[in-house]
Parts: structure tokens; C-alpha cells; sequence
């Protein structure tokens, strides 16, 4: 039910018919008695600069949710921007302060975090290895070391992008150990697959898997399948693993937070959205 006391939260990116987010929050709001809505808006990439001071002129906006094509561009409209998202070079969260200055976030590595720790994953001192400098692997690399890892290994096929996140990271964490040292995940706790392979059929997996330990900690952000390739070759090593859906169902709470509403958990929002 839409009243005139509802908040809205805007959902900007392009096209919307992709969108996952409303099928998401809406039926927990109305489960949870929350007088909130969020809203999909679709603005291409010419109109957005415009469109996000707009939306924050209105006084019943909690926040807005980014997505694609927009993460990258907004982190210039904003004035406040958070440690992930000057590491990432990215935003998918922004709220209006009580002052009218727009902060942002990137929960993307967030969810990943929280999803680690509550599978009693220990970050704190941990090494980690990610595959992938883009958008998303960058989130989870500043996300991890915001989280306390001691040693956290890139590997990007471009590996300028690679050099680039490491500099980054070092920037902000300098105690932090960042190296680009390949893809080889020897003595790795953990290991991330943010490539895009596991999209389609016959994608070659991230990585040698025979040189997995069995102790190792494995996540993907695919969400193609619920087991990719890459997660079921890991577990057949006796690895434990985290599937790409994951990161999304356990970042939203953190949204939540950050908007000011109600938390829920990750398993109530997975039997809303089934």
C-alpha cells in the first residue's frame, strides 16, 4: 500500500526490466509493516547528473539505489564518498545528510564480508586472493580490507587494473600486504572468483583448481547458477564455499542500515523473494 507517507527509495540504472531489487524489498516492506517502497527509474547515462539532484530534492526520498551504467559516474556527484567507494572507483548507495550533502557507498563487498563471517569464515590476519580488478572485485578487495585481512593477492587480465586497485588499497591500508603476483592460489584462505567467467556454458574456470587446498575458503559473485563450475570443482576439493547469490541477499540488510529502517535477515528475504 503507496500513502502519502510513503519514503521512497529510487532504484536508477538502465534498463530497468533487469532490475532484482524491487521483487526483493517491496514484499519485505509490506511483510514488515515498513512504509517504504522502492521505485525502479530508468535514466540513460546522459540524463543521470540531472536526474540523481533531482530525485534528492524530494523530501520523502530515504536514498537511492545505483546500478548499471551509473556506479562509476556518481561517484563524481558526490560530496561525501565513503573508503570502498574511493577504492572501487565506484558507488550503488547514496543518501541525502541532514545538511543536504549527498553520501555514497558501495555495499557490494559488504555483502560478500558478511556472508564470509557468518559461514564463521575468521578475516581478521587472513590472506585472500581475488580474480578480477573490475567494479565488483574491487568492492570486495576494499571490503576485505576493511574487514582485517593481512595479505590480499590480485590477478586481472589487464593488469594495469590490477596495479591500479593495489596502489589504492596501499593508499588507504598501508599496512595491508597487496600483491600481483598471479593467480595461483597456494597458502590463500581465501579465494574469490569476481571474473565474469561462469557466465556461459563452457567458460574456462578462473583458475587451476587441483592447486585449491581443501581449507580453503571459496566465493563466487556468478549468479548464473546457483553452483558454478568453479564452486563445484572447489567443493569436490573439500572446500567450503559461498554461491554468488549470496553477496546480493546479504548486502541488503547493510542497504537497510544505511537508509535507517528495520534490519532483517538474509534467510527471510531469500523465502520473500522465492
Amino acid at each position: 500500500m503507496i500513502r502519502g507517507t510513503t519514503s521512497l527509495i529510487a532504484h536508477i540504472g538502465y534498463p530497468t526490466f533487469a532490475f532484482k531489487s524491487p521483487m526483493i524489498y517491496n514484499p519485505y516492506f509490506a511483510q514488515a509493516g515498513v512504509d517504504a517502497v522502492v521505485v525502479p527509474m530508468g535514466c540513460q547515462e546522459p540524463d543521470y547528473p540531472d536526474l540523481l539532484r533531482s530525485v534528492f530534492r524530494l523530501t520523502n526520498i530515504l536514498g537511492a539505489l545505483i546500478t548499471m551504467p551509473h556506479k562509476v559516474s556518481t561517484v563524481a556527484l558526490l560530496d561525501e564518498a565513503s573508503t570502498a567507494v574511493r577504492i572501487a572507483g565506484a558507488c550503488n548507495a547514496v543518501r541525502r545528510g541532514g545538511d543536504g550533502r549527498l553520501h555514497g557507498d558501495l555495499f557490494d563487498g559488504e555483502g560478500f564480508v558478511r556472508g564470509a563471517r557468518r559461514k564463521g569464515v575468521r578475516l581478521e590476519g587472513a590472506s585472500a586472493l581475488v580474480l578480477g580488478a573490475g567494479g565488483v572485485g574491487s568492492a570486495i578487495a576494499a571490503s576485505l580490507a576493511g574487514a582485517g585481512v593481512a595479505q590480499l593477492k590480485l590477478f586481472d587480465v589487464n593488469e594495469a587494473s590490477a596495479r591500479g586497485l593495489a596502489q589504492r588499497l596501499r593508499t588507504h591500508y598501508p599496512q595491508l600486504a597487496v600483491d600481483c603476483a598471479g593467480r595461483d592460489p597456494e597458502g590463500m584462505d581465501m579465494v574469490i572468483n569476481a571474473t565474469p567467467l561462469g557466465m556461459r556454458d563452457g567458460d574456462p574456470l578462473p583458475l587451476d583448481v587441483d592447486r585449491l587446498a581443501p581449507g580453503t575458503f571459496v566465493g563466487e559473485v556468478v549468479m548464473r547458477a546457483e553452483m558454478t563450475a568453479f564452486l563445484q570443482a572447489a567443493q569436490a576439493r573439500g572446500c567450503r564455499i559461498q554461491v554468488g547469490s549470496d553477496m546480493l541477499f546479504e548486502q541488503i540488510p547493510a542497504y537497510l542500515e544505511y537508509f535507517g529502517l528495520p534490519p532483517t535477515t538474509p534467510e527471510r528475504l531469500r523465502a520473500l523473494a522465492a
